[in-house]
């Protein structure tokens, strides 16, 4: 019977139509007004201040599942930022080594420093530059997220849980910031950097983050002496020994240098450490001049 129905309501107002009469008293002969308009696609855009259950290096919509920072989390937004211009014009999202990967990392370099109260690269923390999923880019998502994780530590770059925001974490002495080590090197390489507490024996300890621009990865990778040297500015700086041609007697340099593909994104920061083969003094060399640490 339902059926049966629906087709007579149909073909009387075809027959209508055909006929050009008025329709009975009571009927609708209009049946499109009824249906409301369909609303405008929503676009996600993630928000800053926000912290995750897991890690993404694409922003696919179905992991985008943000928790309040107090709870145990992995990764926390500290910035959302938006690509305009050229770099809005892709067809895709922007592969590694883009210009508009370079942009959005810089950006994001920027906005985190400003956030944690130094560079991030001083302290045992992550950053990843997260980018709409292709899907979400060929419906017009064009923003990248700035997110920042806590990591184990130089030689275990695995994020750890935490809870509480990261914001200001390194505008006092926190534990997260970089300090003092002992390395163990074997035919003339560091294998790992084990952290200790500057008030005990130690043999290397961080002085900055020296910008290697200019040389390539594989540079890099071959321990370039400029690397060195410019490692060496950083701790005649940090530790107030003159920086002339007897610097390199008073401590060695140790150097860590960003993965490959951070250094195609963008990332151009080298952790440097002095180094002293012969003592393990137990105190830090921040400032300690020439007397504390004489020339070898």
């Amino acid at each position: 019977m339902r059926r049966y129905g629906t087709a007579v309501a149909v073909g009387l107002l075809v027959a209508l139509a055909l006929t050009g009469c008025r329709a009975p008293a009571g009927l609708d002969a209009d049946i499109t007004d009824d249906w409301p308009a369909l609303a405008a696609p929503q676009r996600v855009v993630p928000a800053a201040g926000t912290c995750h259950l897991g890690t993404q290096d694409v922003g696919h919509l179905g992991g985008y599942q943000p928790v309040d920072c107090a709870r145990s989390h992995r990764t926390e937004t500290m910035h959302v930022g938006t690509l305009t211009g050229a770099h809005a014009t892709r067809d895709t999202p922007p592969a590694s080594g883009t210009p508009a990967r370079l942009t959005a990392r810089a950006e994001c370099d920027r906005e985190v420093r400003r956030a944690v109260g130094g560079d991030w690269r001083a302290a045992r923390l992550g950053l990843t530059v997260v980018f709409p999923s292709p899907a979400a880019w060929r419906g017009g998502a064009r923003w990248f997220r700035c997110d920042l994780s806590e990591i184990r530590g130089l030689d275990e770059p695995g994020v750890i849980p935490r809870t509480g925001s990261l914001r200001g974490a390194l505008k006092g002495d926190g534990d997260l910031r970089l300090g003092c080590f002992n390395p163990t090197v074997a035919g003339g390489d560091v294998e790992a950097m084990v952290p200790v507490s500057c008030t005990a024996r130690h043999h290397a300890e961080f002085v900055g983050v020296w910008q290697a621009d200019g040389l390539s990865h594989a540079q890099l990778r071959r321990g370039d002496e400029r690397v060195h040297r410019g490692c060496l500015r950083l701790l005649a700086a940090y530790t107030g020994v003159p920086d002339d041609g007897n610097l390199r007697f008073h401590a060695g340099s140790i150097f860590y240098h960003p993965r490959e593909r951070e250094w195609r994104d963008g990332n151009r920061g080298v952790q440097c450490f002095l180094w002293l083969d012969d003592r393990a003094p137990t105190r830090s060399l921040k400032g300690a001049g020439t007397r504390g640490l004489p020339l070898r």
